[in-house]
């Protein structure tokens, strides 16, 4: 079995502060979590969520988090922990993950596992630092995005921040926004802060990097039976109980796949089998970006694996090279 270990000491002791981390990313419905459970069982690891919609309560089944029979193999950490009215960032989970460094929770080998690439990029390369946003500035431009829509605010930024405004679509709300709270909160453009880059978290030298490529007909038989399992699981239920708590339609956790087309079919907008449809069409377009994502984004020290069913094979893959 291979150490583990938590440098606290600085430079001295490497780049990353936690050492012989093991990265699997990969699309949704590729079969992370089960790699990720087989792994942590074999070399007594614990496994972090790095995925944001896998971090937000009530949506156990939507979101496809480990069910109990898989937290009991091993522990798992940030799933479920956040609750869907707050807008959960890059930066907050990298906050989480410090913490559970400094509360020593990662002191067996840690295994971070999902399928959201800004994660792990923040992890391996660190994230430059951003300014506290205090409540009333938030309001005040989530009202403003309310009240004259995302392309008028992009005129705003354009006046008071070009640059940051000319890399920016005009219909993207969420950024669009982001940067006028910095902007406000602060008075420094968002670009500023985000040259700024922090440290790692992980050691890269001792790190393992592994993403998923499955067979792409594979992930859509793959993708399409795990929707009809949720929809048995109670994927209705936690729609209706996301719906009672009457949240911003505009926070990320409301636009998780499926949330949507259940909500439209609930309230007898479209029938279910089309909301059905539309999520299994939503769910392999966002695999499509992740896929496009990781092939562009992740560096050559990432190795890929091509799984296709044999979970047991895969999992002595990630064994042998993660030892």
């Amino acid at each position: 079995m291979a150490t583990s270990g938590i440098d606290n000491s600085g430079a001295d002791a490497g780049e990353g502060r936690v050492k012989n981390a093991i990265l699997i990313a990969g699309p949704t419905a590729s079969g992370k979590s089960a790699l990720a459970v087989g792994l942590a069982e074999r070399i007594g690891g614990v496994i972090v969520n790095t995925d944001s919609m896998q971090a937000y309560s009530v949506l156990d089944v939507l979101t496809a988090r480990p069910e109990a029979a898989d937290l009991a193999r091993a522990p798992h950490y940030l799933y479920g922990h956040v609750h869907p009215g707050t807008a959960y960032s890059t930066g907050a989970w990298l906050r989480d993950v410090t913490r559970l460094i400094e509360d020593g929770a990662l002191s067996r080998r840690p295994i971070f596992v999902g399928g959201t690439g800004l994660y792990f990029r923040a992890l391996a390369e660190g994230i430059s630092e951003m300014p506290d946003i205090p409540r009333q500035v938030r309001d005040r431009w989530r009202y403003e995005l309310k009240e004259q829509g995302a392309v008028k605010l992009h005129g705003i930024l354009l006046r008071e921040d070009s640059r940051a405004a000319m890399q920016l679509k005009p219909t993207d709300s969420q950024r669009i926004v982001r940067a006028l709270e910095v902007l406000d909160a602060s008075g420094r453009s968002i670009l500023d802060w985000q040259a700024a880059r922090g440290r790692p978290l992980i050691d890269r030298q001792t790190a393992r990097f592994f993403v998923i490529e499955p067979d792409r007909a594979a992930l859509v038989g793959r993708i399409e039976r795990r929707f009809d399992q949720m929809l048995a699981k109670g994927a209705l239920d936690e729609v209706r109980q996301l719906a009672s708590l009457r949240l911003d339609p505009q926070l990320p956790a409301m636009k998780a796949i499926g949330v949507r087309e259940l909500q439209a079919a609930m309230a007898g907008q479209s029938g279910f089998p089309e909301a059905i449809e539309r999520a299994k069409i939503a769910t392999r377009q966002y695999a499509k970006r992740q896929r496009t994502w990781f092939r562009h984004q992740l560096g050559p020290e990432w190795q890929r694996l091509h799984p296709g069913d044999d979970i047991e094979t895969t999992i002595q893959t990630l064994v042998a090279n993660a030892t």
